[in-house]
């Protein structure tokens, strides 16, 4: 039995230029989720990494070497959530700063008023007696 060897020939394919207006729509294609890379590739006889180049070239939001975060919705809602409640926290926070600030000064014009210290005296205890004449007075029938 003979065996013959097959000789193997590569046909020459013909080089193929694409416009820029055909890459462009490609990449718009694929932007816009109308194909894949693959699909692109497949119709137009190319290999994928030119549709890769194509779109690293005209693509606005395909960037090479972009980290693109993908989170779940509940996560990017709880997100948006917690920085609306810090917001709403730091205003909280601001009002009540105001509002020691108001009495503080209250307080340091009272002391230049009377002449006299009132963060010493209020800090103090009130004596017993003073506690009884605090106490509503008793009826008797």
């Amino acid at each position: 039995m003979e065996t013959k060897k097959v000789k193997k020939t590569k046909y020459l394919e013909q080089r193929r230029v694409f416009s820029e207006a055909v890459q462009r729509s490609v990449v718009k294609d694929v932007e816009q989720g109308k194909c894949t890379v693959i699909q692109a590739s497949h119709e137009l006889g190319v290999c994928i990494q030119t549709i890769y180049n194509w779109i690293y070239r005209y693509s606005r939001h395909l960037i090479k070497n972009r980290v693109m975060v993908v989170e779940d919705k509940s996560e990017a809602y709880r997100s948006q959530e917690l920085e609306r409640r810090i917001k709403d926290l730091e205003a909280a926070l601001g009002r009540k700063q105001m509002e020691v600030d108001l009495l503080s000064k209250i307080i340091d014009l009272a002391n230049e008023e009377f002449k006299t210290d009132l963060k010493k005296n209020l800090s103090k205890e009130p004596s017993s007696d003073s506690e009884s004449k605090n106490e509503p007075p008793t009826t008797t029938k």
